[in-house]
């Protein structure tokens, strides 16, 4: 199953006293762009979230990852003040206060609820617990993440799909029309022929107008251009029933149908055709910009 690039997923539990909440959500983007945001004390597992989500199959998307741990009092970690951020952070309050003249209620509590403020120290061996917690809920979080991403996945490819369906029919009317078009050019030649050989007594030449049908026939043919495109259309669907990233391989799909589509219509003969050719073009557009969000 085909997979969005657009996703949403959320987690949150408790454990061993710790209450942790993970939350992921992306969107389209050429290439995979992971952005962590953990509480400063867990850092270190930053690292450590890019590859689970590759091994979760997440290959393409802008994908942002935030972190929340409330931290329960336990033996073996300090809290203490960073006071150099603190300072930072106090001036920027004040200028932010002095610059657009806004009430002073800088106090400790209000400065207090900027939590990275404080440094919790803890033992190096609570790390792998540390992650081990994290990752738990973590991996909660991005199966919701991977399910909501495979639903979405699954509407845009029933979506591409019955534009798909209304390209292959625009093609056989297509396909239909084109020996229309011979016939005409060869009644309105010979109509064209017989009234003027008519004004100086000649008799028409009928084996010259059949060649010059089969010379026009010829210059207007869309069979290979048709046959082309039928086959596009069958590798795209075989595309959207598969598994696996593929949003590359059918932008190059959708580049050849407007490859032919284009040669198509340069070889129309009638207003019918060029309708057709447009409707075609239009449906492949819309099929790009779904692709998208495919990953």
């Amino acid at each position: 199953m085909l997979k969005s690039m657009t996703g949403y997923g959320r987690a949150r539990e408790r454990i061993d006293g710790y209450d942790i909440t993970v939350e992921v959500k992306s969107v389209n983007n050429r290439t995979l762009d992971v952005s962590v945001r953990l509480p400063r004390v867990y850092t270190f597992a930053e690292e450590r979230i890019k590859p689970l989500l590759l091994a979760c199959g997440v290959t393409r998307g802008k994908v942002d990852v935030y972190v929340s741990v409330e931290i329960p009092q336990t033996e073996g970690e300090v809290l203490s003040l960073d006071a150099d951020y603190a300072e930072m952070y106090i001036k920027a309050l004040q200028e932010l206060r002095d610059r657009f003249d806004l009430p002073d209620d800088i106090s400790t509590m209000k400065v207090a609820e900027n939590r990275d403020l404080f440094t919790v120290t803890k033992k190096e061996d609570d790390l792998e617990a540390d992650w081990e917690r994290i990752k738990t809920v973590l991996t909660e979080a991005v199966q919701q993440f991977d399910e909501a991403r495979c639903a979405e996945g699954a509407r845009l490819v029933s979506d591409v799909k019955g534009k798909l369906e209304t390209i292959s029919k625009t093609v056989d009317s297509i396909d239909a029309k084109s020996g229309d078009a011979v016939k005409e050019y060869e009644a309105k030649l010979l109509k064209k022929l017989k009234d003027t050989l008519a004004e100086v007594g000649a008799a028409v030449d009928e084996s010259r107008v059949i060649t010059e049908c089969a010379i026009f026939a010829d210059r207007v043919a869309t069979d290979e251009e048709l046959v082309r495109l039928r086959s596009h259309i069958k590798a795209f669907t075989e595309i959207l029933d598969g598994d696996g990233p593929a949003g590359r391989n059918l932008d190059f799909w959708c580049q050849e149908m407007n490859r032919e589509a284009n040669t198509t219509g340069s070889k129309a003969q009638n207003s019918a055709i060029t309708a057709d050719v447009v409707a075609i073009k239009c449906e492949i557009e819309k099929i790009r910009e779904q692709i998208q969000n495919i990953e």
